[in-house]
């Protein structure tokens, strides 16, 4: 459950854009915002005793570990599993693109957000991508890019405080 849950949240944050799952796990300019919102929820498993465990490429332990080699791996083996799949998008983005309808991202990783800050850690980036998600379902914000780099430009500003 803990590994799905970071490899979920890279795919909700796909979904705030038009971009493949492949085409945004493998684009540069996100990858600090992979790196820092999977260490977020990784560190929360760690802080609730757990060893959360890899799946379809994705390693946990690379966001665990802050190993740059190991996460451009991990993204590498994300960005192949998914290339070959025929699905190209998350089933987020055809929710909010196709369905037109409301995600279930609120009821899936909001209880991370509420765990995290009960123990006393912020998790601001997963707070952020729920509320851009309920934005772009409320027709707040557009489904594309520019909204993907408002998590990006948190992740600027918190590097920037360390």
């Amino acid at each position: 459950m803990w590994g799905k849950l970071g490899y979920g949240a890279l795919l909700t944050a796909e979904a705030l854009t038009n971009l493949s799952i492949s085409d945004y796990i493998a684009h540069p300019r996100y990858r600090p915002l992979h790196v820092a919102m999977c260490s977020e929820l990784m560190q929360l498993a760690l802080a609730e005793d757990v060893q959360p465990l890899g799946f379809n490429g994705y390693d946990p332990d690379a966001f665990i570990s802050g190993d740059d080699a190991a996460i451009d791996a991990t993204l590498r083996a994300m960005d192949e599993f998914n290339r070959g799949n025929a699905k190209s998008h998350s089933g987020i983005w055809r929710d909010i693109a196709v369905r037109k309808r409301k995600t279930e991202v609120p009821q899936q990783i909001g209880p991370a957000v509420a765990r995290g800050q009960a123990r006393g850690m912020a998790m601001p980036l997963t707070a952020k991508l729920i509320e851009l998600i309920e934005d772009v379902e409320e027709g707040r914000r557009e489904q594309c890019e520019d909204t993907a780099d408002v998590l990006l430009e948190m992740v600027v500003g918190i590097e920037a405080k360390l």
